[in-house]
């Protein structure tokens, strides 16, 4: 009999298996569509005004004139190296880029679902004890705005009003780490924009999910023994409704890496998703290639966080 212990371990490397055909198919994919564009690299990296001879020349060194195959199968090998190749631009190597900008980028997504999680949760523990009431009305009304809106918006607003209006916040750049005053300061805002994406599914899921937890029979004989009504809902109810409202997260976590790249452009933040977009804007196609397969692991990440989260709330999951 395998310990619970032993048995979250193995799912979560069977889990890492199975995402092995996911990362190669991100690499194809990232590969081909960054291939598929029609801008020549060679003249990114020469410039317009050069010569056909020199323009060849560059296309052999950057190895252009192979065959997409080989050209694949070149880049899998450097990849299988940790060599992701280097900037067409300024030619630094792609992995020293994706280094100094996952550290920001993990900074801003971490403070968006952590805050956006918990207000999340405490709004729809709190819509479902006060069911059908004002409170409940204009806490689904709030995730309903949140959910209709999106981040661009909430961010441009957050920017005028925090930022321009009252200048109570700075709204652009990173000031610095997370655990210094100036640099979660900086953080602020975007990480508000962010997690309000993720704020309203939260609330509405944990709502019904209690809803349904507070109607059936244990609940009502932790009642009828004289438990207090907070111990009930807190200790008996949302640890039971909390399945369904960590797989809302893990997929929303998800889909909120799109939104950083819209994030981190408009507050100017150092992350990968802005980096993703100078790069295709400039055609730096390795440094493009690289961000997508950062943003992929990403994914891969969060819900790998998921399935352990699951083990962790339901034991009966790791043996199945």
């Amino acid at each position: 009999m395998l310990r619970h212990s032993d048995a979250v371990v193995i799912h979560v490397i069977y889990r890492l298996i199975v995402s092995i055909p996911v990362i190669f198919g991100v690499l194809v994919l990232g590969f081909v569509l960054m291939n598929m564009v029609p801008t020549d690299p060679a003249i990114i990296v020469a410039g317009d005004a050069v010569t056909d001879k020199v323009l060849e020349a560059i296309r052999k060194e950057l190895g252009l004139d192979r065959t997409i195959a080989e050209r694949f199968l070149f880049y899998i090998g450097k990849f299988l190296q940790g060599d992701l190749g280097r900037s067409l631009i300024n030619k630094a190597r792609v992995i020293d880029e994706l280094r100094r900008t996952i550290g920001p980028s993990a900074e801003l997504m971490v403070a968006s679902v952590l805050w956006s999680s918990f207000a999340g949760v405490a709004l729809g523990t709190l819509a479902a004890v006060k069911r059908r009431s004002l409170i409940d009305r204009a806490i689904m009304a709030i995730s309903v705005t949140g959910v209709c809106m999106p981040s661009f918006m909430i961010g441009l607003l957050l920017i005028y009003y925090v930022g321009f209006v009252l200048q109570v916040l700075p709204f652009q750049g990173r000031g610095g780490p997370l655990w210094t005053l100036v640099g979660l300061e900086h953080l602020l805002l975007p990480s508000l924009s962010l997690g309000s994406l993720l704020l309203g599914p939260v609330a509405r899921m944990t709502r019904t999910s209690l809803l349904d937890v507070l109607g059936q029979d244990f609940i009502r004989t932790a009642r009828a023994k004289g438990l207090k009504e907070s111990s009930v809902v807190l200790h008996h109810g949302l640890r039971n409704a909390m399945i369904p409202t960590v797989t809302v997260i893990g997929l929303q976590a998800g889909y909120l890496l799109g939104g950083a790249v819209i994030t981190e452009t408009i507050f100017a933040w150092p992350g990968v998703g802005r980096l993703a977009v100078g790069a295709i804007s400039a055609g730096d196609y390795p440094v493009a290639q690289g961000t997508i397969l950062v943003l992929a692991l990403s994914f891969i990440l969060f819900n790998l966080v998921v399935d352990i989260s699951y083990v962790y709330l339901d034991p009966a999951i790791s043996k199945s």
